[in-house]
């Protein structure tokens, strides 16, 4: 498998181009964290800080012409991966007019039809069916689609995820459910409310194959992501990935993370994704300093543009509040 340390055997823009995605959801995301604390940003707000190369090495695997995310409730990161203008996402969080779901949904419910980004979803593991049925319709259709469904360490003992493994496997859909474990369901250590610590091994009572993969390095992940994309598409085998990954700020932005040490956080800090891949290239002789800081300057500035959008978005007028809606 490819990874870090085999970082030559990948072209230069295509490691760039994740460098900048991950710096894009980092700066986004410091943001965002500053909007709230000047209240400007309200309600439930769940920052992807840490977890950048999970969302950027995976999509990078797949065609969004005819491939499909669906994501929890931590959905920045993915609909930033997936092409989503930093503008749009931010007038969201502000529930502005212009935002991606016109400011109904706000930070949980990031909706990006062009980009195949079918959502975050507020309800834990709600979303889970939902993909599995969009991996329906590309079976049922004859497409050559597939589907990402991430959700946390906290979902996987829903009993939606067991229902949906199960039928995805009958049905031999093209879907990989991706179980982000960044160690914490909310503020529970996920060890202490698992009796199975290897997640990844939860496909077996389904007959489906289940992989562990380093979250912290970009690389890993969007290696083992291609590799069983590739199985989804030409095989139709669903399969389960455990990504271990970390997130540096709190659950949301309600939680002062209490329950975790500041040893282990500073353990984690030194794996850092975009250090890791920015120290990689720099050894590879592949990025410079001058390279970074003009790669993180352009990314600030998306960030600081994306508020002041946002800020200049005008409120939805009463009467969209009777729209979108069935029935």
């Amino acid at each position: 498998m490819k990874t870090i340390e085999n970082i030559k055997e990948y072209d230069r823009p295509f490691l760039i181009k994740l460098l900048e995605d991950m710096l894009l959801i980092r700066r986004f995301e410091e943001k965002s964290a500053q909007m709230y604390g000047l209240q400007k940003i309200g309600g439930f707000c769940h920052l992807y800080i840490g977890q950048e190369a999970v969302a950027v090495g995976s999509i990078a695997a797949l065609d969004l012409k005819k491939d499909y995310i669906l994501t929890a409730y931590r959905d920045h990161g993915h609909a930033l991966a997936c092409g989503m203008k930093p503008n749009a996402a931010m007038a969201e969080l502000y529930g502005k007019i212009d935002g991606c779901s016109r400011g109904k949904g706000g930070s949980m419910h990031l909706f990006d039809v062009a980009n195949h980004m079918y959502g975050g979803n507020g309800i834990v593991g709600g979303h889970i069916p939902v993909a599995t049925g969009v991996a329906f319709k590309i079976r049922y259709s004859e497409e050559d689609g597939v589907v990402l469904c991430y959700f946390g360490d906290g979902a996987i003992h829903q009993g939606a995820f067991h229902e949906s493994l199960n039928l995805a496997k009958i049905w031999n859909l093209p879907i990989i459910y991706i179980c982000e474990n960044n160690q914490y369901g909310m503020g529970t250590d996920f060890r202490r409310v698992s009796s199975v610590h290897d997640l990844s091994s939860l496909g077996q009572s389904y007959g489906i194959d289940g992989r562990q993969v380093n979250g912290m390095d970009v690389l890993s992940v969007f290696d083992a992501t291609t590799d069983v994309v590739h199985q989804a598409r030409e095989k139709h085998q669903p399969t389960l990935l455990e990504i271990r990954t970390y997130r540096y700020k709190g659950h949301s932005m309600s939680d002062p993370g209490k329950y975790r040490t500041r040893e282990e956080l500073d353990e984690y800090r030194q794996q850092d994704p975009i250090l890791v891949l920015k120290q990689a290239m720099r050894s590879a002789d592949l990025l410079t300093d001058e390279d970074y800081d003009a790669l993180d300057e352009k990314c600030r500035k998306a960030a600081d543009e994306a508020a002041d959008f946002a800020e200049n978005s005008p409120e939805p007028a009463l009467e969209t509040l009777y729209e979108d809606i069935l029935a």
